[in-house]
Protein backbone atom coordinates (compact mmCIF):
# COMPACT_ATOMS: atom_id res chain seq x y z
CA UNK A 1 0.00 0.00 0.00
CA UNK A 2 1.58 3.42 -1.17
CA UNK A 3 2.11 5.37 1.74
CA UNK A 4 -0.29 8.94 1.81
CA UNK A 5 1.98 12.01 1.55
CA UNK A 6 2.31 13.90 5.25
CA UNK A 7 1.20 17.45 5.53
CA UNK A 8 4.31 18.76 6.03
CA UNK A 9 5.60 17.26 2.63
CA UNK A 10 2.98 19.20 0.85
CA UNK A 11 4.07 22.21 2.93
CA UNK A 12 6.98 21.94 1.15
CA UNK A 13 5.95 21.43 -2.60
CA UNK A 14 3.28 24.18 -1.83
CA UNK A 15 6.12 26.83 -0.76
CA UNK A 16 7.33 27.44 -4.19
CA UNK A 17 3.67 28.16 -5.76
CA UNK A 18 3.32 31.45 -7.57
CA UNK A 19 0.04 30.80 -9.74
CA UNK A 20 -3.15 28.94 -8.29
CA UNK A 21 -3.27 27.00 -11.84
CA UNK A 22 -0.19 24.99 -10.84
CA UNK A 23 -0.77 21.72 -10.87
CA UNK A 24 0.46 20.74 -7.23
CA UNK A 25 -2.35 23.04 -5.83
CA UNK A 26 -5.10 21.26 -8.12
CA UNK A 27 -3.51 17.90 -6.80
CA UNK A 28 -4.51 18.36 -3.27
CA UNK A 29 -7.98 20.12 -3.37
CA UNK A 30 -10.02 16.97 -2.87
CA UNK A 31 -7.45 15.75 -0.06
CA UNK A 32 -10.07 15.73 3.08
CA UNK A 33 -7.49 16.42 5.88
CA UNK A 34 -8.23 19.96 7.57
CA UNK A 35 -4.92 20.63 7.54
CA UNK A 36 -3.82 20.26 3.83
CA UNK A 37 -6.95 22.50 3.07
CA UNK A 38 -5.38 25.09 5.87
CA UNK A 39 -2.62 25.23 3.80
CA UNK A 40 -4.15 25.21 0.45
CA UNK A 41 -5.94 28.96 1.82
CA UNK A 42 -2.82 30.28 3.21
CA UNK A 43 -1.22 29.19 -0.45
CA UNK A 44 -3.89 30.74 -2.11
CA UNK A 45 -3.65 34.00 -0.54
CA UNK A 46 -0.02 34.35 -0.83
CA UNK A 47 -0.65 33.46 -4.69
CA UNK A 48 -3.42 36.38 -4.60
CA UNK A 49 -0.67 38.58 -2.74
CA UNK A 50 2.02 38.17 -5.01
CA UNK A 51 -0.19 38.52 -8.05
CA UNK A 52 -1.13 41.95 -6.82
CA UNK A 53 2.48 43.00 -6.44
CA UNK A 54 3.65 41.72 -9.97
CA UNK A 55 0.66 43.79 -11.24
CA UNK A 56 1.85 46.48 -9.39
CA UNK A 57 5.88 46.20 -10.15
CA UNK A 58 4.74 45.58 -14.38
CA UNK A 59 3.07 48.92 -13.94
CA UNK A 60 5.77 50.73 -12.24
CA UNK A 61 7.82 49.52 -15.18
CA UNK A 62 5.90 50.98 -17.65
CA UNK A 63 7.89 54.83 -18.45
CA UNK A 64 10.86 51.94 -18.88
CA UNK A 65 9.13 50.04 -20.83
CA UNK A 66 7.71 53.10 -22.91
CA UNK A 67 11.78 54.13 -23.67
CA UNK A 68 12.78 50.85 -24.69
CA UNK A 69 10.33 50.39 -27.18
CA UNK A 70 11.40 53.64 -28.94
CA UNK A 71 14.92 52.37 -28.70
CA UNK A 72 16.47 53.81 -25.59
CA UNK A 73 17.54 50.94 -23.90
CA UNK A 74 19.48 52.78 -21.24
CA UNK A 75 16.77 54.77 -18.42
CA UNK A 76 17.82 56.17 -15.77
CA UNK A 77 16.42 56.31 -12.80
CA UNK A 78 17.34 59.34 -10.04
CA UNK A 79 16.60 59.66 -6.45
CA UNK A 80 17.66 61.47 -3.51
CA UNK A 81 17.66 61.15 0.60
CA UNK A 82 18.56 63.14 3.25
CA UNK A 83 17.23 66.97 1.87
CA UNK A 84 15.39 67.77 5.51
CA UNK A 85 17.96 65.90 7.85
CA UNK A 86 20.37 68.70 10.19
CA UNK A 87 23.19 66.39 9.83
CA UNK A 88 25.06 64.52 6.86
CA UNK A 89 25.38 64.39 3.22
CA UNK A 90 22.38 64.39 0.74
CA UNK A 91 22.98 61.25 -0.91
CA UNK A 92 21.70 60.73 -4.32
CA UNK A 93 21.69 57.42 -6.62
CA UNK A 94 21.71 56.48 -10.47
CA UNK A 95 20.66 53.06 -11.28
CA UNK A 96 19.89 51.61 -14.82
CA UNK A 97 18.10 48.48 -15.20
CA UNK A 98 18.13 44.98 -16.87
CA UNK A 99 14.95 44.76 -19.08
CA UNK A 100 14.50 41.38 -17.06
CA UNK A 101 14.34 43.39 -13.98
CA UNK A 102 11.93 41.13 -11.35
CA UNK A 103 12.53 42.27 -8.36
CA UNK A 104 8.58 43.13 -8.07
CA UNK A 105 9.81 43.90 -4.23
CA UNK A 106 11.02 47.34 -5.60
CA UNK A 107 9.06 50.37 -5.09
CA UNK A 108 9.43 53.80 -2.87
CA UNK A 109 11.91 53.03 -0.18
CA UNK A 110 9.91 54.78 1.97
CA UNK A 111 7.16 52.09 1.44
CA UNK A 112 9.33 49.48 2.14
CA UNK A 113 10.82 47.96 6.06
CA UNK A 114 14.33 48.81 7.09
CA UNK A 115 14.80 44.62 6.35
CA UNK A 116 13.26 44.97 3.45
CA UNK A 117 15.44 48.02 1.94
CA UNK A 118 18.79 45.84 3.36
CA UNK A 119 17.94 42.86 1.47
CA UNK A 120 17.05 44.44 -1.80
CA UNK A 121 20.16 46.92 -1.84
CA UNK A 122 22.66 43.75 -2.57
CA UNK A 123 20.28 42.27 -4.92
CA UNK A 124 19.47 45.95 -6.74
CA UNK A 125 23.60 46.30 -7.27
CA UNK A 126 23.99 42.98 -8.87
CA UNK A 127 21.35 42.82 -11.16
CA UNK A 128 21.42 46.68 -12.48
CA UNK A 129 23.32 47.55 -15.48
CA UNK A 130 24.98 50.22 -13.56
CA UNK A 131 24.53 51.91 -9.80
CA UNK A 132 26.47 55.04 -8.73
CA UNK A 133 26.18 57.31 -5.93
CA UNK A 134 26.42 61.06 -6.18
CA UNK A 135 27.10 62.97 -2.63
CA UNK A 136 26.83 66.33 -1.29
CA UNK A 137 28.49 67.45 2.07
CA UNK A 138 26.71 69.49 4.95
CA UNK A 139 29.51 72.08 3.77
CA UNK A 140 28.24 72.24 0.11
CA UNK A 141 25.05 72.22 1.50
CA UNK A 142 25.52 75.41 3.43
CA UNK A 143 28.09 76.94 0.49
CA UNK A 144 25.06 76.28 -2.49
CA UNK A 145 21.89 75.68 -0.51
CA UNK A 146 20.25 72.16 -0.73
CA UNK A 147 18.07 72.23 -3.96
CA UNK A 148 21.81 73.02 -5.55
CA UNK A 149 23.65 70.83 -3.64
CA UNK A 150 20.98 67.86 -4.44
CA UNK A 151 21.31 68.95 -8.31
CA UNK A 152 25.23 68.13 -8.18
CA UNK A 153 24.80 65.20 -6.39
CA UNK A 154 22.42 63.99 -8.62
CA UNK A 155 25.07 65.23 -11.80
CA UNK A 156 27.73 63.67 -10.08
CA UNK A 157 25.61 60.59 -9.87
CA UNK A 158 24.64 60.65 -13.05
CA UNK A 159 28.29 61.02 -15.18
CA UNK A 160 29.72 58.45 -12.79
CA UNK A 161 27.58 55.80 -14.09
CA UNK A 162 29.22 52.63 -15.95
CA UNK A 163 27.24 53.54 -19.17
CA UNK A 164 26.25 56.89 -20.35
CA UNK A 165 22.35 56.83 -19.87
CA UNK A 166 19.95 57.80 -22.86
CA UNK A 167 17.27 59.13 -21.12
CA UNK A 168 16.62 59.63 -17.47
CA UNK A 169 13.64 59.68 -14.98
CA UNK A 170 14.20 61.97 -12.35
CA UNK A 171 12.07 62.70 -9.37
CA UNK A 172 11.12 66.54 -9.08
CA UNK A 173 15.07 67.42 -9.38
CA UNK A 174 16.14 69.31 -12.44
CA UNK A 175 19.40 67.80 -13.02
CA UNK A 176 22.11 69.81 -15.12
CA UNK A 177 23.37 67.33 -17.28
CA UNK A 178 22.92 67.26 -21.47
CA UNK A 179 20.34 64.10 -21.18
CA UNK A 180 16.91 63.92 -21.79
CA UNK A 181 14.85 63.68 -18.76
CA UNK A 182 11.07 63.14 -17.64
CA UNK A 183 10.78 65.16 -14.40
CA UNK A 184 7.54 63.79 -12.63
CA UNK A 185 6.24 63.97 -8.69
CA UNK A 186 6.26 61.06 -6.51
CA UNK A 187 8.35 59.36 -9.09
CA UNK A 188 10.05 56.78 -6.91
CA UNK A 189 6.29 55.22 -6.52
CA UNK A 190 5.89 55.52 -10.20
CA UNK A 191 8.78 54.32 -11.51
CA UNK A 192 10.72 50.90 -11.22
CA UNK A 193 13.94 52.36 -11.57
CA UNK A 194 13.67 55.91 -9.42
CA UNK A 195 12.62 53.16 -6.91
CA UNK A 196 15.39 51.09 -7.30
CA UNK A 197 17.47 54.11 -6.76
CA UNK A 198 15.82 55.53 -3.95
CA UNK A 199 16.21 51.99 -1.72
CA UNK A 200 20.09 52.05 -2.65
CA UNK A 201 20.83 55.89 -1.54
CA UNK A 202 18.54 54.88 1.84
CA UNK A 203 20.69 52.31 2.86
CA UNK A 204 23.94 53.47 2.07
CA UNK A 205 22.98 56.78 3.90
CA UNK A 206 21.85 55.19 6.62
CA UNK A 207 24.75 52.95 6.78
CA UNK A 208 26.89 56.49 6.37
CA UNK A 209 25.12 57.96 9.29
CA UNK A 210 25.47 54.61 11.66
CA UNK A 211 29.31 54.95 11.32
CA UNK A 212 28.92 58.53 11.97
CA UNK A 213 27.31 57.52 15.26
CA UNK A 214 30.20 56.07 16.29
CA UNK A 215 32.51 58.85 15.57
CA UNK A 216 30.13 61.36 17.26
CA UNK A 217 28.12 59.58 19.87
CA UNK A 218 25.30 61.51 21.85
CA UNK A 219 23.08 62.47 18.79
CA UNK A 220 21.45 58.94 17.96
CA UNK A 221 22.34 59.57 14.36
CA UNK A 222 21.59 55.50 13.52
CA UNK A 223 17.95 55.82 14.82
CA UNK A 224 17.47 59.06 13.45
CA UNK A 225 19.61 59.33 10.41
CA UNK A 226 19.99 62.97 10.67
CA UNK A 227 16.57 63.93 11.49
CA UNK A 228 15.59 66.58 13.94
CA UNK A 229 14.55 64.02 16.96
CA UNK A 230 14.45 64.62 20.59
CA UNK A 231 17.53 63.03 20.89
CA UNK A 232 19.25 64.68 18.46
CA UNK A 233 18.38 67.94 19.06
CA UNK A 234 19.24 67.05 22.90
CA UNK A 235 23.00 66.43 21.77
CA UNK A 236 22.56 69.62 20.22
CA UNK A 237 21.89 71.11 23.50
CA UNK A 238 24.35 69.14 25.44
CA UNK A 239 27.18 68.60 23.22
CA UNK A 240 26.74 71.53 20.39
CA UNK A 241 27.43 70.94 17.12
CA UNK A 242 29.45 68.44 15.11
CA UNK A 243 31.85 68.42 11.89
CA UNK A 244 28.70 67.01 9.67
CA UNK A 245 25.82 69.18 10.75
CA UNK A 246 24.09 71.70 8.18
CA UNK A 247 24.99 75.44 10.05
CA UNK A 248 22.51 76.75 7.45
CA UNK A 249 20.21 74.83 8.73
CA UNK A 250 17.81 75.52 11.77
CA UNK A 251 17.50 74.98 14.45
CA UNK A 252 21.55 74.24 14.52
CA UNK A 253 22.24 78.27 13.69
CA UNK A 254 21.72 78.55 16.90
CA UNK A 255 24.44 76.60 18.30
CA UNK A 256 26.97 78.03 15.50
CA UNK A 257 29.65 80.28 17.56
CA UNK A 258 30.05 83.83 15.58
Amino acid sequence: MKKRITIKEIQLQLANITEETDPVFKQYQADPRAGVQRLLNQCKKRVLKHQVLVTQFQKRLTLEKSAWEKGLNLVAGIDEVGRGCLAGPVVTAAVILPHDFNLIEVNDSKQLSKQTRERLYPQIIEKAVSVSIGTASPATIDQLNILQATRQAMKNAVLHLAVRPQQLLVDAVDIPVNIPKQRMFKGDSKSASIAAASIVAKVYRDHLMTIYDQLYPGYDFSQNVGYGTAKHLQGLKNLGITPIHRLTFSPVTHYVKN
